[in-house]
């Protein structure tokens, strides 16, 4: 492996990342911690708590989960697409340099500023309601495996995107609405049994009720099925990228 190749991919991205650090990571920061202000204060009055826990302390894991997936995707694909805007994604791969190199430079890099983020967003979390961590291991798997895995999946739609628009489209019509219906705010038990049985057609579901069941041991689904939906999620990110370099979709025109 070119190491030197990885590190430099992986060192300009996250230069980017230092030169908009309002935008990467004061921004969602503050918009999480208006999340806490609004919702804790607005149903918090009106929730005390949810399976014995306080709804302050429960909305962090899903707020959490929220800007992790929504900053994975937007780092990711905006790293490799405005490569291939300027044109200079062509000098990229005429180098010396393998796809998994390039992949991993890149996704690397927005998984890096993802779990930065998350991890600030817990120390801040602490200033705004109690909170505890049970299972510190899994806290942390759940939260690197969720920023990889949507880190490639952002990867993959900067590729897709042959425009700005399209850049947006998933990121805002699909990724955040799902998170918000994946039980970021709420228990799953709280909905009617119609509505609970279509969220669980929501793979978001599965990676908010993994990562809350570490802070508190309370979950919509059971462990293993949570690990099991991200591990699956990436495998199939994985592929697809496989695939876009075997056959030059998008990339090679």
């Amino acid at each position: 492996m070119n190491i030197q190749a990885v590190k430099a991919i992986y060192l300009f991205e996250m230069a980017r990342a230092w030169r908009t650090l309002f935008q990467s990571i004061v921004s969602p920061v503050l918009s999480t911690s208006l999340y806490f202000i609004v919702f804790g204060s607005a149903i918090g009055s009106r929730i005390s708590e949810i399976d014995g826990v306080s709804y302050g302390s429960f909305l962090v894991p899903g707020l959490i989960m929220l800007s992790l997936l929504t900053q994975s995707v937007a780092n990711a694909s905006f790293g490799i697409y405005f490569p291939k805007f300027t044109g200079t994604i062509y000098e990229l791969l005429s180098a010396p340099v393998s796809y998994f190199e390039i992949t991993l430079g890149y996704v690397g890099a927005a998984a890096t500023k993802s779990i930065i983020l998350g991890l600030i967003i817990l120390g801040t979390a602490g200033f705004f309601v109690p909170l505890q961590v049970l299972h510190p291991f899994w806290m942390l798997l759940f939260l690197v495996l969720t920023a990889f895995t949507f880190s490639l999946f952002g990867f993959i739609i900067g590729i897709w995107a042959d425009g700005f628009e399209k850049l947006q489209i998933i990121p805002l019509l699909i990724v955040t609405p799902l998170v918000f219906l994946g039980g970021s705010f709420y228990s799953i038990s709280m909905l009617p049994a119609f509505w609970q049985k279509v969220t669980l057609f929501n793979p978001v579901l599965y990676l908010i009720s993994g990562f809350r069941w570490s802070f508190y041991e309370i979950a919509d689904v059971s462990l293993m099925t949570s690990l099991g939906m991200i591990t699956g999620f990436l495998t199939v990110c994985m592929l697809t990228v496989w695939w876009i370099f075997k056959t030059g979709y998008q990339v090679k025109k």
